[in-house]
């Protein structure tokens, strides 16, 4: 065996697969009239929803963007056909994704809900190489699905990411110790994952535009400029990362789980913060519940009618997963934080952060109502059970009953899951 065959052998196969313009390339193949038209997936303009949501090939083509008002994203494409989302729909294609993705191996992680990692190092006696197994995906997801995914292989996941990035729609393309400084080092430094509009605002300022400059840059440098981010970058534009792919099953606990909604209207009294606020609590609280989570914090966004954004966040003395002790915490934020706020309110955010296994041990405090919480579990299984039957809006809270206008958009689409 030869060098290059044997350091083949030792190094991993990591794919990335994306689906392209996975939302409007949905509402497409549920509506075939709708294929070789302009299509995005927007909001309601009516309810302050209005932008772009995701768009098809077509519409790209014609300058259409993600985060267009409507308004601009018709001046670029007067034919752009609008249809809203259906988030139910894209949760289960994706999932049919997911299942196609693991006859190929055990090691399949997300990322999104429209993109995974594949190792197939041990899939490929099997399979054939990377770039078989990729072209063999492109084939089924679009003799299946009707959809199109666009494909990266190579030895990290970094790479793979940029690979699948690099061409669409539609296309494999393949980054090896071999090409990579070719392919990699003269695109922007902003594609590297990792890097948001500060970091790259950052390395801007010493010169540093391509992913080559970066990897030439001392690890010394952004090191002291980025701490240990810094020291990844370095891997990162290197090819030096060795992050691996996680197993289909392996537990994975998220840093935070949250829900968000823009007001058909702004508002400014309390009682309507707080039926918007419990709102959003329960749809955290049963996301949470369903994968055995439970948050030890909370943090509660306003967003003002002037688009400023001010929040704050707040412990938890025991960690909870129930909607009532989410919105009481989120409230005393408000109260001690927001109360009699300068301007009123056009969106409220409440994220749960800080997770963990619901299921591990917590010291308990002497003064804490033993009683009560085991009366919230009972009551929340109940009714998890019934939405889980009959959808959300089968049993809804008193208070946000007296205001369902303000939270007509929550709804069961809200439920993204997590992948177990």
């Amino acid at each position: 065996m030869d060098k290059t065959t044997g350091q083949s052998q030792r190094l991993h196969t990591i794919l990335h697969c994306d689906a392209n313009n996975f939302y409007a390339s949905v509402e497409c193949m549920l509506d075939p009239s709708l294929r070789d038209k302009y299509v995005a997936v927007s909001g309601n303009p009516d309810k302050r929803h209005g932008i772009i949501l995701a768009k098809n090939q077509a519409a790209k083509q014609m300058g259409v963007r993600t985060g267009d008002v409507i308004w601009e994203a018709k001046r670029k494409c007067p034919k752009l056909i609008l249809v809203p989302p259906q988030y139910d729909e894209y949760v289960r294609i994706s999932q049919r994704l997911f299942e196609l993705y693991s006859e190929y191996t055990d090691r399949v992680e997300p990322f999104g809900i429209d993109e995974c990692w594949l190792d197939v190092t041990q899939s490929r006696r099997l399979f054939g190489d990377g770039k078989t197994i990729a072209d063999t995906l492109r084939k089924r997801v679009r003799e299946e699905l009707g959809l199109t995914i666009s494909v990266g292989v190579s030895y990290n996941k970094i790479f793979a990411k940029l690979g699948s990035d690099y061409r669409k729609p539609d296309a494999t393309t393949e980054i090896t110790p071999d090409n990579y400084r070719q392919i990699v080092w003269p695109l922007p430094v902003a594609d590297l994952l990792m890097i948001g509009r500060k970091t790259r605002d950052k390395l801007d300022k010493i010169g540093v535009r391509t992913i080559g400059q970066l990897a030439a840059t001392g690890r010394t440098v952004l090191e002291r400029m980025f701490g240990i981010n810094g020291v990844r970058l370095y891997e990162y534009a290197n090819g030096l990362s060795d992050a691996h792919v996680r197993l289909c099953d392996e537990n994975r606990i998220p840093k935070s789980v949250g829900n968000s909604t823009t007001l058909p209207r702004n508002v400014c009294a309390r009682e309507e913060v707080c039926a918007v606020v419990l709102a959003l609590c329960e749809m955290v609280a049963i996301r949470m519940r369903r994968y055995r989570f439970a948050a030890q914090g909370v943090h509660l966004g306003l967003k003002y009618e002037d688009l400023t954004y001010e929040s704050k966040q707040s412990r938890l003395s025991v960690p909870t997963a129930h909607a009532m002790q989410l919105a009481d915490a989120a409230m005393g934020i408000y109260d001690a934080s927001f109360a009699g706020a300068r301007l009123p309110i056009r969106a409220i955010s409440v994220t749960a952060y800080d997770l963990r296994d619901s299921g591990a041990c917590v010291q308990l405090s002497l003064l804490d109502d033993f009683g009560r919480g085991e009366r919230h579990e009972r009551l929340d299984e109940a009714l998890d059970r019934l939405r889980d039957k009959y959808g959300y809006r089968v049993v809804r809270p008193a208070a946000v009953l007296e205001f369902p206008f303000l939270c007509e958009d929550l709804k069961d689409g809200d439920f993204l899951p997590f992948r177990k």
